[in-house]
């Protein structure tokens, strides 16, 4: 059987990716206009630990609950965290790391920092419609400098999904929100205190809008919250944003939620049955920092 384990950002757009003990792992294109409609199998199942690009499965394969954003059980998350930089667990990361500004809507900015080798992936992840990288240097220059900026700035490390989801469909123009970011990064650079080891980078704004889709996309109207055997997942895709599937008709699906569930092929009239919350109503899970 194959095991959804959530969704990934690609040079090509997004993918649901899916682990098969002894099999390796897959994926499935998510592009905007194709109907996705499935349903979820048994019961739904911690994912194991995901290190060095290779996922190790549970090894007990411990149940866990359908609407918690974690996909991992109380051990395998405990040891997931025990070698991390997000956990502050593994401080000597030899990698480079850069120092970003994350924008998701008006008044709704974050301050973090991302391995240099991923790119913009984490932004993406996170669902952020415009950035701008800050600077770049080693693992603790980049961290004591996302602290300073974060309590200098009055920005903070995280906004929650519910507010992010809620303005996508009415954000301002691109220059507005460049604007904002410009600001930002301007009152950021012109701080003292800075890390000497961290190289300070040029304001470029750049933008996710046609990456997520975001022209034309629905107000949400409910966030599915969780799924359930047998229930049903079905409608159009109009976008994608961070871990989040936009349909056509305003549901949101937090891919998140798929995570540890065998999901099969729905059929063509499947109309979506798990339980869902309005939009404003949902749950909020933490998120990663990396």
């Amino acid at each position: 059987m194959w095991w959804c384990t959530g969704m990934r950002w690609t040079a090509a757009g997004p993918v649901l990716t899916w682990s098969a003990p002894g099999r390796g792992t897959r994926e499935s294109p998510l592009a905007a206009g194709r109907r996705l409609a499935f349903t979820a199998e048994g019961a739904r199942r911690c994912v194991g630990v995901r290190r060095a690009g290779r996922w190790t499965s549970c090894p007990g394969a411990r149940e866990i609950p359908a609407g918690a954003g974690r996909d991992q059980c109380t051990e395998c998350a405990r040891l997931d965290r025990s070698f991390s930089v997000a956990a502050d667990t593994n401080a000597a990361d030899p990698r480079t790391y850069r120092v970003y500004l994350a924008w998701f809507g008006p008044g709704m900015t974050k301050v973090g920092i991302t391995a240099e080798e991923r790119g913009a992936a984490r932004l993406l992840e996170q669902g952020a419609v415009a950035y701008t990288w800050l600077g770049r240097g080693p693992l603790m220059a980049a961290r004591r400098t996302e602290e300073l900026l974060r309590a200098a700035l009055g920005v903070p490390d995280r906004i929650p999904y519910a507010r992010k989801r809620a303005v996508r469909a009415v954000l301002p123009p691109f220059a507005e929100r460049a604007a904002e970011v410009a600001g930002l990064h301007g009152r950021a650079t012109a701080l003292p205190g800075w890390a000497e080891t961290l190289e300070r980078l040029p304001c470029e704004v750049a933008d996710h809008t046609a990456a997520f889709g975001l022209d034309g996309l629905p107000r949400p109207t409910g966030v599915v919250a969780g799924l359930v055997p047998g229930g049903a997942v079905a409608g159009l895709l109009a976008g994608a944003a961070g871990p989040d599937l936009h349909l056509a008709d305003g549901l949101v699906v937090d891919t998140r939620l798929l995570s540890g569930w065998v999901l099969a092929a729905a059929g063509e009239g499947a109309r979506t049955s798990v339980p869902v919350r309005p939009a404003e109503e949902a749950r909020e899970e933490p998120e990663g920092l990396f």
